[in-house]
């Protein structure tokens, strides 16, 4: 039997987070670095991303991009793939949520939502896949959402996406397990991100979904931290095409 901590270990191993600029994203990167990995950053705020290198350390490095911009997606790559070599493991946690009604929808903020929840995340695995298939090991961590399965007021495009992303990570396994790479997601309830401000701005809101839940509270910043480091290591090697919904029973109740 292996010793159990070695499962979670990711020395030797690089990743990639979008997103990492700020929220569970940025959680994510410290997380992994935490836990041995090189991280790389990437995300449109150079400053943010400055300040997350900075506090990691010389395992950290960033990349300042639009990942929505998919004429750029070679160039992305290579960028990637810079300053440690190509990623073993990349976790999609940029987002975008419009909150627009169905009524009030415009064409650009579905294209934008789109862009940046749904194709950016098939499209950059896509250019990064083929380095994990030479290693024979991979990790893809897609990020879901509690409106993956359910709707919410103002998330008819913001929904689309996340229902999506439910499929997409089942296909990306049935595509890319057979080498060795597991595609995966993680489904956060309410955490306190930049995304979800408008609920904890609104502290009656905030207490309703809290009570929503069976743990009968929001989540906290580490309340992800487990889920992304069982999905990124060997101890979910078995492991794949599955959501993982980390938001205190607010699904099952």
């Amino acid at each position: 039997m292996r010793d159990p901590r070695a499962l979670f270990d990711l020395s030797g191993k690089v990743a990639c987070v979008t997103g990492a600029s700020s929220g569970l994203g940025r959680q994510a990167a410290l997380t992994l670095a935490a836990a041995g990995a090189r991280v790389v950053g990437v995300a449109r705020r150079a400053d943010a991303l400055e300040t997350l290198c900075d506090e990691i350390g010389a395992t950290a490095a960033r990349v300042t991009a639009d990942i929505a911009d998919r004429s750029g997606i070679d160039g992305l790559t290579k960028d990637i793939a810079a300053p440690f070599g190509a990623p073993d493991i990349v976790i999609h946690a940029a987002g975008l949520n419009t909150r627009e009604a169905a009524d009030d929808v415009t064409p650009k903020g579905w294209d934008d939502t789109l862009a940046i929840n749904l194709s950016a995340p098939f499209f950059l695995s896509q250019a990064l896949v083929p380095a994990m298939k030479e290693k024979g090991w991979g990790r893809i961590v897609n990020f879901a959402s509690l409106q993956t399965t359910r709707a919410f007021p103002g998330g008819i495009a913001y929904g689309a996406t996340k229902g999506g992303i439910g499929q997409l990570t089942r296909a990306m396994a049935q595509a890319w397990s057979p080498h060795g790479i597991t595609a995966n997601a993680i489904g956060p309830g309410f955490f306190p991100t930049e995304l979800t401000a408008a609920v904890f701005d609104d502290p009656a809101r905030a207490a309703r979904n809290a009570a929503q839940t069976c743990a009968g509270r929001n989540g906290r910043m580490d309340d992800i931290e487990g889920p992304i480091l069982f999905l990124c290591s060997d101890a979910s090697a078995y492991v794949t095409g599955q959501i993982l919904m980390v938001d205190g029973g607010f699904t099952a109740k």
